[in-house]
């Protein structure tokens, strides 16, 4: 008879999540002395959140004091569309094509907690999707769902790296996966030479303040930074060159999960519509669409950057 771990998993999978691995809720080691060197060196830029209480975010015993076990899921994202290359548009990070990942992943994730609780009258849980201060790489890494590459992404050898990563802590013991995925970058330097700003400083470290992601989403400046203008490369939102280029994303394959379609058929945005658009216009034309991280005085600055 399958453990209650497995059906967890196939429970997951049934309900069109890509990956399941579940863990024991403990204290991260190494991957606490790697963030908080990170951190040190400046690397998160103007992420202040990221100083804040970095305890809470190595031990979910600090998020969720019952915690037992974590159950970590991939959700695979990629759509098979390219982006429209044209001087008068600005292309679109493929996470936030479609609805608001946020939105669609803690609805699933909600729905699968709600299931565990009706096979297990004792069971509760928090769901985590961006809302708690969870190291998400570095719990799917010990999960076994995938290694993390050398652009800093989680990479899986059925999927490659187009997935996002969400948690349910849970107040049960279960049977925990100890299978870690071996690092299968070798010795492709392919994101690291094609990033445009040389963000990725080394080998698995992302300087945020070099990152086009980083700076069209995050950054809060009036004006983009000059280096950032020069190498820009048609982005308005986000980035997914380093994604682009690895080999592994060979192994796409098209989500089953249509929310996550483009929106209005778009995959990039004019940039004239951007700049002559008004908050009315940008509430709705944004709902509950990602891109609205970067507000409209934001989208606004990105559009002219680009002109």
């Amino acid at each position: 008879m399958p453990s209650f771990a497995d059906r967890i998993k196939q429970k997951a999978i049934d309900m069109g999540l890509s990956k399941c691995g579940i863990v024991r809720a403990e204290l991260l080691g190494q991957e606490s002395e790697r963030l908080l060197e990170w951190i040190a060196r400046g690397h998160h830029g103007d992420m202040a959140w990221l100083e804040r209480e970095p305890e809470k975010r190595t031990d979910p015993r600090l998020i969720f004091p019952e915690a037992r076990s974590v159950v970590v899921v991939a959700l695979n994202y990629f759509t098979d569309h390219d982006h429209e290359q044209s001087s008068n548009k600005g292309k679109i990070s493929r996470y936030a094509w479609g609805d608001d990942y946020h939105d669609v992943f803690r609805e699933k994730l909600n729905e699968l907690l709600a299931w565990i609780k009706t096979e297990d009258e004792n069971a509760d849980g928090k769901v985590c999707v961006d809302t708690a201060p969870m190291m998400d790489k570095a719990w799917a890494v010990r999960a076994g769902l995938g290694w993390l590459g050398k652009h800093s992404n989680l990479i899986t050898t059925e999927l490659g790296s187009w997935v996002f990563i969400g948690e349910i802590i849970l107040n049960i013991d279960l049977d925990y996966d100890t299978q870690l995925v071996e690092d299968h970058c070798g010795t492709c330097m392919a994101c690291l030479d094609a990033c445009p700003t040389s963000a990725i400083v080394e080998p698995y470290v992302v300087d945020s303040r070099k990152c086009i992601s980083y700076a069209t989403i995050e950054l809060r400046d009036e004006t983009l930074p000059a280096e950032i203008v020069e190498n820009i490369e048609g982005w308005v939102y986000g980035c997914d060159i380093c994604q682009d280029v690895c080999p592994w994303n060979r192994f796409e394959q098209p989500t089953s999960e249509s929310r996550f379609e483009p929106r209005f058929g778009e995959t990039s945005l004019d940039l004239s519509s951007i700049s002559e658009m008004d908050h009315e216009e940008y509430v709705e034309r944004f709902r509950k669409s990602a891109i609205k991280r970067t507000k409209l005085s934001g989208i606004k600055r990105n559009a002219e950057a680009l002109k």
